[in-house]
């Protein structure tokens, strides 16, 4: 199986990955560095994260590491990133293709496709407006709720998962001076979520928080200086919160700093109805951390009071907290048996299996 995988890039994150990775770096490089940075990778599957030279990953929307590889063979500079996305794609000789950025690259990209690519399938667990991914062979995802939305655009639509990654193993075994860490998107679509973050940022006179935020640009804006003299002020952050919060974090970046905390809190934001397991979530278990999130419909094996711990609103959020750092070592049992029954349940090798399974009934 010649699996070909592409994956998106945020803005801010490529931001991260120019400093990791400087001008001019050569594409196998770039990609090397992004690969050992693990941006993303629960959703790097097996062989690609093994280097399997059956498989290939392509960022495509990461002008930097295309257009070097563009360069590197020979592909006409002003070629658009579909275009070398597409060259990528038969230069390999792709059969499997597995794309976790379709909304870039929608069913008008999946009819532009050599020959040689036999089987498509694209992750998407988030609603994407009028997106067109009926011409994909299957999308993923791990919302029911959204997935049945996709059946409803008449889209062939199958459940699948992020895993555990294995790099994850070596963080978290030390202390965790950090009580309370969020790491995430803040802006007005976040109302439930910025609530919570506002009535948790309040114990931070007596309690280590720390807040890794990625503001939405209005926000940015309405916080700067020339933002402070436009009527803006519903889109600033909480005096409680601006004080408190830090640029955000990527990577293993990530994966050290949920290694320095005892619990992980996190809230969907209103896109699933009640169906509930983000990428927070399997990090913040893979690291070692005790997760915190709002109730709802979790994947299995992620069960309030067993593998992790849940709150249906600000005093119960704040209820929860106060029992976790009053009860520390009783408490962090939860999350020491989340991280074994989650990462065996959640491994690279049942997550390569079901995909192979998934391909095989295509």
């Amino acid at each position: 199986m010649r699996l070909f995988q592409n994956c998106g890039l945020t803005p801010s994150y490529q931001i991260h990955l120019d400093g990791l990775a400087p001008p001019g770096t050569a594409f196998d490089e770039r990609r090397r560095i992004f690969q050992n940075d693990r941006f993303g990778a629960l959703h790097l599957l097996k062989p690609v994260l093994d280097h399997d030279p059956t498989s290939f990953l392509a960022c495509g929307n990461d002008e930097r590491m295309q257009r070097q590889w563009a360069h590197e063979n020979g592909i006409a500079a002003k070629s658009s990133l579909e275009d070398i996305l597409l060259a990528q794609i038969e230069h390999h000789r792709t059969e499997i293709l597995y794309n976790l950025d379709p909304v870039r690259f929608p069913s008008s990209f999946v009819r532009r496709l050599p020959g040689c690519v036999r089987t498509t399938l694209c992750w998407r667990a988030a609603p994407s407006g009028q997106a067109d991914l009926t011409a994909y062979g299957a999308v993923l995802g791990n919302f029911p709720t959204i997935l049945e939305a996709w059946r409803r655009k008449n889209c062939r639509a199958e459940w699948f998962a992020p895993a555990i990654d294995p790099e994850m193993d070596a963080y978290g075994h030390g202390e965790r001076p950090i009580d309370v860490l969020f790491v995430g998107g803040y802006s007005r679509h976040h109302t439930a979520r910025a609530k919570i973050l506002e009535h948790v940022a309040r114990l931070a006179d007596r309690v280590h928080i720390v807040y890794c935020l990625e503001a939405s640009r209005l926000t940015a804006l309405a916080e700067s200086f020339i933002g402070r003299l436009l009527p803006l002020r519903t889109h600033r952050r909480p005096a409680s919160i601006a004080k408190i919060a830090k640029s955000p974090v990527y990577g293993r970046q990530l994966y050290d700093l949920i290694g320095k905390s005892k619990i992980v809190l996190n809230g969907a934001i209103d896109m699933a109805g009640r169906d509930r397991g983000n990428m927070r979530c399997f990090e913040a278990i893979g690291c070692g951390a005790l997760l915190l999130s709002d109730e709802g419909n979790y994947p299995d094996g992620m069960r309030n009071d067993e593998t992790m711990l849940t709150y249906d609103g600000d005093e119960s959020c704040l209820g929860q907290i106060e029992r976790c750092l009053n009860d520390w070592d009783s408490v962090r049992s939860i999350a020491e048996h989340a991280r074994k029954r989650i990462g065996e349940t959640y491994s690279k090798a049942r997550q390569w299996a079901l995909f192979e399974t998934i391909v095989a009934g295509l």
